[in-house]
């Protein structure tokens, strides 16, 4: 019997796993969960005409510990001493060294039918040399819609989840400290645009066009509402009809529920997404690894395959077999070779590569060039 060559709990206990303990323990039931998991056709799906507007704004961030733009970036003086005017202070932008002080963006995004009041997360992005936002706080922000309109205001402390620290020449930094968010600091002044009620039939788009999906999907409303006449389009869109008694703009609503909360069990995704600021990598499911070998700096890596023979036991029914086994080889200067049998996986490779000390874009590098040699068969996004 043919064994997988890369499956997720593989992927599960190179990423997470403490002991060799636990993961024997996790595995089984991590397998049991993914092969099960059911996810709600609203989670997979969005409506037409229905897209989150993207909001945007300039302002301030005060409270810095030193780490600001100081006076390098003219606008951020600028901007201070406007505000300042509205407190009825005058002063010369020009004699403003303003080391707590940075010069942000504020972005976000608003889902149609939001209604004012509501308050949304916000990202806030340094726009000059501000060498960390870390415990500062955003001063009221005026918020656009694309069209220049404003639509709310933001303010509120950052929390940038890192940290960064300079004393005597030396640095030392976790994450992207010029970069935070805002939990709920924006409060919308103005609805968002109106939802888009379906009128002659519900049409479904995919977030990720995918014809599998897509059947499943369909094959999900028919079993639930036959009268439906559910089917697709192309890889991304599914359209259904109203049953006959559903007239009213509040029954379409109902119907248009009722089919976002039926679930399917998705196909796995073949993908492997970098995140080059956090260090972060993570493997869907049907990723598969092929021979190779790379060599990167002072790094040897290969990926190899070999066939062993599986016998069945004397006089018993089984039929011999052949399997096909795989291993990964790191070799590094000054610390030797390391190596992983049985079935590696794309989680092994950056374990492996992580317990030698190779930094992230390393690991980007060479994921990138097993992805051209044709050894990683997924798609891969860097972020």
């Amino acid at each position: 019997m043919r064994k997988r060559r890369d499956s997720f709990p593989d992927l599960f206990n190179g990423f997470f796993r403490q002991s060799r303990r636990f993961a024997v323990l996790i595995a089984p039931l991590w397998l049991y969960l993914c092969a099960n998991a059911q996810v709600r056709i609203r989670d997979l799906t969005t409506l037409p005409h229905n897209a989150a507007t993207p909001l945007i704004g300039y302002g301030l961030v005060v409270g810095l510990a030193g780490t600001g733009d100081g006076n390098k970036a003219t606008f951020t003086p600028q901007t201070f001493a406007s505000m300042m005017r509205n407190f009825g202070i005058t002063v010369d932008p020009k004699e403003l060294k303003l080391r707590n002080v940075a010069a942000v963006m504020v972005t976000t995004e608003v889902q149609s039918g939001t209604r004012a009041g509501a308050r949304l997360d916000v990202i806030v992005s340094s726009l000059g040399d501000a060498s960390s936002l870390q415990g500062g706080t955003l001063l009221r922000t005026l918020i656009q819609d694309p069209y220049g309109h404003p639509i709310g205001d933001a303010q509120g402390p950052l929390s940038i989840g890192g940290y960064n620290y300079e004393s005597a020449g030396s640095r030392l930094t976790r994450n992207h400290p010029v970069v935070g968010r805002v939990p709920e600091g924006l409060i919308l002044l103005e609805d968002a645009p109106p939802f888009a009620i379906p009128l002659d039939s519900l049409v479904l788009n995919l977030e990720s066009p995918d014809i599998a999906m897509a059947v499943k999907i369909v094959r999900a409303v028919e079993e639930s509402f036959p009268e439906a006449n559910a089917r697709t389009v192309d890889a991304a869109t599914i359209v259904a009809d109203f049953p006959t008694n559903v007239e009213t703009s509040s029954e379409k609503l109902a119907f248009t529920a009722a089919v976002g909360e039926l679930t399917i069990t998705p196909e796995g995704l073949a993908r492997v997404v970098i995140n080059e600021r956090t260090g972060t990598i993570v493997v869907g499911t049907g990723v598969v690894l092929l021979p190779s070998a790379i060599a990167h700096g002072n790094l040897t890596v290969e990926i190899s395959d070999r066939t062993a023979v599986s016998q069945p036991a004397p006089f018993s029914p089984g039929e011999t077999v052949v399997v096909p086994q795989s291993r990964i080889a790191v070799e590094s200067a000054g610390v030797g070779l390391q190596i992983i049998e049985n079935a590696p996986s794309v989680g092994d490779v950056a374990r492996v590569l992580n317990s030698l000390g190779v930094s992230t874009r390393d690991m980007i590098a060479i994921f990138q060039a097993l992805k051209e040699a044709g050894s990683l068969r997924a798609e891969l996004i860097i972020i």
